[in-house]
């Protein structure tokens, strides 16, 4: 197992010391100084939470002299053409991204331990806030921690990974999950969000979700104001 060590841009909580841990895991090809915008549009919301967005370990070869360029696991076997031709194909493809999300997780574990830490934080008070490829490290993640469950999952424009294996695997008790997906969305397909609520909750998950009619793969302001709000209520 190894475990890299991770770090990104922050934004320290606007009144006294940290009291909340919000963790922005970004998308395949970009890095944490694309996510850290959105702790700007939360900030007022929750003025005591710390915000940081880790850059991902891994950089896309081919990609490495540009400005992001990171994954946290290679999506060599994902092919959104054909999850759009034939919805059918997900569980296939969406399976073959465990080994990946496997590797990448003990080096997120360790950050997340090493953040409430330094914050004096506990389990509780983390939340996890993915888009596309970094939704599917916050469930996978999130789900599986053995030192606390985090207090919230919020994941836009993603997919569940390892449904097969997480009745198995997930650590009680589950937190309070909200997906967000765009209804025009041809990177991950807005399929992927009834693949990832069904599946969560033949694990006995509880998860609500939410369309945003005529969104591609992205996040809009409705998106980010029901976001907002769910972390302010389940923090």
């Amino acid at each position: 197992m190894t475990i890299q060590r991770l770090d990104g841009p922050r934004l320290p909580a606007r009144q006294g010391p940290a009291q909340q841990l919000v963790v922005l895991l970004h998308g395949y090809g970009s890095d944490g100084n694309d996510l850290i915008e959105l702790a700007k549009h939360w900030h007022g919301l929750l003025p005591q939470a710390d915000f940081v967005a880790p850059h991902a370990p891994g950089l896309i070869p081919g990609m490495e002299a540009m400005a992001g360029g990171r994954q946290w696991f290679g999506l060599n076997d994902y092919d959104p053409g054909l999850l759009r031709r034939d919805p059918h194909h997900a569980a296939r493809i969406y399976e073959k991204l465990l080994a990946g999300a496997e590797q990448a997780s003990p080096s997120l574990d360790a950050f997340l331990d090493a953040e409430l830490a330094r914050l004096k934080l506990p389990p509780a008070k983390l939340a996890l806030v993915g888009f596309s490829q970094g939704t599917m490290m916050a469930l996978h993640v999130g789900l599986r921690r053995r030192h606390g469950s985090p207090g919230a999952i919020l994941g836009y424009s993603g997919a569940l990974v390892g449904a097969a294996k997480l009745k198995d695997q997930a650590s009680p008790p589950s937190p309070p999950i909200l997906l967000i997906h765009g209804t025009e969305d041809d990177v991950v397909p807005m399929d992927a969000l009834f693949d990832s609520v069904n599946g969560l909750g033949e694990a006995g998950i509880p998860a609500r979700w939410h369309l945003c009619p005529g969104l591609p793969h992205s996040i809009d302001q409705e998106g980010l104001l029901l976001g907002g709000h769910f972390l302010a209520r389940t923090l």
